[in-house]
């Protein structure tokens, strides 16, 4: 026994298990880690040689006796009808089913849902009413006739702990520092740390044998942190799968990438939450080759992953995080060296900007090395059902780290609305697991500072060499220090790279103006029905009348409907430019545009706003958007059309704006005749990230409309003369 060793069975007395016995019985039998652990510690509680050998051969034959595989549930019921009881071990949860009005137990791979139950187990042991607790079950024959069931529980001994006590987990955190802590939380997964921390020094820029220390911990945050959305790709055979099958029951891995709306979000037939209601982490292995199987689920997990809430008949909200892993079998130098591919390469096509733009993290996982025998721990470790425990209850709780978070975290530049959502979450997740109690110091804090702004700024990347345009072009995202200093923080792997810090952007926007068919909009199949509907009534309440025509009249000079390809990287064009023929006329004017909680995409709005204005003409504009991604962000763009609004109505305009989340379309409809489809929006200048301000602009439309009647503008409470 080591220092640490001493340290662990000290003050986490029973709570500890030597991680060497559960990897020799790992490799001969397929149970999970916590089921083996909670025998291990029952029958090897020794330093005795010859007692820790006839305690493996006593776990070895209990879980023959005793474990149920889920092919054999005919088998062990058949057992418990002709010994008329037996002892197993299995998941068992327990349900109440209104319309019998009474309790029926389930046991996971014993295969029967109407097991009879005293109500002494699940009042002792409350998990049972919950998501189930793993347990030795002693399972009876019931052989009454008259019964409406077959079996019953006569005895129930938790595996899972029953009642967890944090005051015991925070004592015993303040015995350790913390590198010990850390190198504590890797020995319980049965990692070695002082492996991981001499691989680690080989990496570029690692001198104190952390970095790959953090990689590991970054595994364990989806499952202390909610609504979290984190992606690992990299080598074969370094844990990936393997950490979220076997240390929690509280995460389940969807083999093969698997995912449906209804198993995964929700079933609309049986009205029931999918397993985002279900667990704390569901996490998708293979994500290369992950099925979708309706085109609905990758739609409702983006809302999902942004909110933690989705519509599907009705709000459905969840806490579940989602863990993304995947094998990665390219040359890292040669990606982040090429114009052409990314770090993101393998993932299927279903995930598109949306998607990527909500993982929160990205894990390096080409750095981990194989997993092999000199990896191992071969020390003490906490008991795998112990450590979920403790994971699962800092899960639930976020107020208690917020104040940290406050007092330390200050942001630098480029770290927009998504980045900063992002960082605060990992540096919550990364303060649950090491400070659980107490806080960081200065110099801790910055570390994972840094830390989660690398896994951000790898996500941003490579979305910024996928994107035609500069949306993501914003990667070099800074902190300030605890010396107050600004700190860029870079991925190592792609820091001396051209091709990902300078990606050149290619496409082309393409913008179509055509004539509106009668009562009809042409976008009808980008937009939902309903949308459909009230674009026809409006599109017959406001077309108007046409004019007759001399047969010898001399054609005018009319704009003509245009396709226009707008190439990266050209100048010259501008809102007149482009729209003013087609807008004059036009007393109303209905814009589409689903996207306007970036200060770039609201400044194109105004300017847009401005070049009608400068027209004259237009008495009405009616807008819908999308709503933000939180409540201060849906306000922060309220509060920005709520001022064009005043605005406006000076100059005689109407401005009426409504949000929807399921719009998709962008489109300006005019009465006078003209549909004009948008390519990306308004958005079709470059992002620049000057600093321009609402309110400026905002002064240009006052000015229109009374430079020749005012001389004193009141805009909020200044004076402008």
């Amino acid at each position: 026994m080591d220092r640490l060793d001493i340290k662990l069975n000290e003050y986490f007395p029973g709570k500890v298990v030597r991680k060497d016995l559960l990897h020799e019985i790992k490799q001969t039998v397929n149970v999970p880690s916590f089921v083996l652990e909670f025998l291990l510690s029952r029958y090897c509680a020794s330093d005795d040689p010859d007692e820790i050998e006839e305690g493996k051969k006593a776990v070895l034959q209990i879980i023959e006796k005793n474990y149920v595989k889920p092919d054999e549930s005919n088998k062990a019921q058949a057992i418990v009808e002709q010994k008329k009881r037996h002892k197993f071990i299995d998941k068992i949860h327990v349900k109440y089913v209104e319309r019998e009005k009474r309790y029926w137990a389930e046991m996971e791979n014993f295969g029967s849902k109407r097991i009879a139950i005293n109500p002494q187990f699940y009042q002792k042991n409350e998990k049972l009413l919950e998501s189930g607790i793993w347990a030795e079950v002693t399972l009876a024959y019931n052989e009454v006739q008259e019964d409406d069931y077959a079996f019953y529980v006569e005895d129930l001994r938790p595996i899972q702990i029953a009642r967890f006590d944090e005051q015991k987990l925070f004592e015993g955190r303040k015995g350790f520092t913390t590198d010990e802590w850390i190198n504590v939380l890797i020995r319980s997964i049965g990692i070695n740390p002082d492996w991981l921390a001499e691989r680690s020094r080989s990496l570029k820029g690692d001198k104190d044998g952390k970095r790959l220390k953090f990689h590991i911990l970054s595994r364990f945050i989806p499952l202390v942190q909610n609504n979290y959305n984190s992606i690992e790709l990299g080598g074969r055979s370094t844990g990936k799968s393997y950490f979220y099958s076997e240390f929690s029951p509280y995460s389940t891995l969807l083999s093969g990438g698997q995912a449906s709306t209804a198993t995964l979000l929700y079933n609309n037939q049986r009205k029931q939450v999918g397993a985002v209601g279900f667990w704390d982490n569901v996490a998708f292995d293979e994500v290369a080759n992950m099925k979708i199987k309706d085109a609905d689920t990758i739609q409702i997990m983006k809302d999902y992953m942004a909110n933690g809430r989705f519509s599907r008949g009705q709000e459905v909200t969840g806490q579940a995080s989602f863990a993304f892993v995947g094998n990665f079998d390219l040359n890292i130098p040669t990606i982040v060296n090429s114009y052409d591919h990314d770090l993101l390469a393998t993932l299927p096509k279903a995930f598109d900007f949306a998607v990527i733009d909500r993982f929160y993290n990205y894990i390096p996982g080409w750095e981990i090395p194989k997993i092999d025998d000199s990896a191992y721990n071969n020390n003490y470790g906490m008991i795998s059902d112990y450590l979920s425990e403790v994971m699962h209850y800092l899960f639930d709780h976020n107020s208690d780290y917020l104040p940290i978070l406050n007092k330390y975290l200050k942001v630098g530049d480029n770290v927009e609305g998504r980045d900063s959502r992002a960082l605060q979450k990992t540096v919550l997740g990364f303060l649950k697991l090491i400070y659980p109690i107490g806080e960081p110091t200065p110099k801790e804090f910055d570390e994972i500072v840094a830390y989660a702004l690398e896994g951000r700024r790898r996500v941003k990347e490579q979305l910024n060499k996928r994107k035609p345009d500069e949306e993501y072009a914003r990667i070099n995202m800074s902190y300030i220090n605890k010396d107050g200093e600004k700190v860029v923080v870079w991925c190592p792997e792609s820091k001396d790279s051209m091709a990902t810090q300078d990606p050149r952007k290619t496409g082309d926007v393409e913008i179509v103006i055509e004539k509106q068919p009668a009562a009809f909009n042409p976008h009808k199949s980008k937009s939902t029905e309903k949308e459909a509907v009230c674009q026809k009534e409006y599109l017959q309440e406001f077309t108007p009348v046409q004019a007759t025509t001399a047969p010898n009249a001399i054609i005018d000079n009319d704009p003509k409907p245009k396709s226009l390809a707008i190439r990266y990287g050209d100048t010259g064009y501008s809102y007149d430019k482009l729209f003013a023929d087609y807008l004059e006329g036009a007393k109303v004017i209905e814009l589409q545009e689903p996207y306007l909680s970036h200060g770039y995409q609201m400044q194109n709005l105004t300017r847009f706003i401005e070049s009608i204005v400068k027209i004259g003409d237009c008495k009405k504009i009616i807008l819908t958007t999308k709503m933000g991604e939180s409540i201060d962000e849906t306000q922060k763009i309220q509060d920005g059309l709520e001022q064009l609004k005043a605005a406006l109505q000076d100059t005689g305009i109407d401005f009426e704006f409504t949000f929807s989340d399921l719009i998709h379309a962008r489109y300006i409809i005019t009465d006078n005749g003209w549909n004009i489809s948008l390519d990306r929006g308004l958005h079709i200048y470059q992002n620049i990230g000057r600093n321009f301000y609402l309110m400026a602009i905002m002064t240009w439309i006052y000015a229109l409309a009374w430079k020749q009647k005012l001389y004193i503008l009141k805009l909020n409470k200044y004076v402008v003369r």
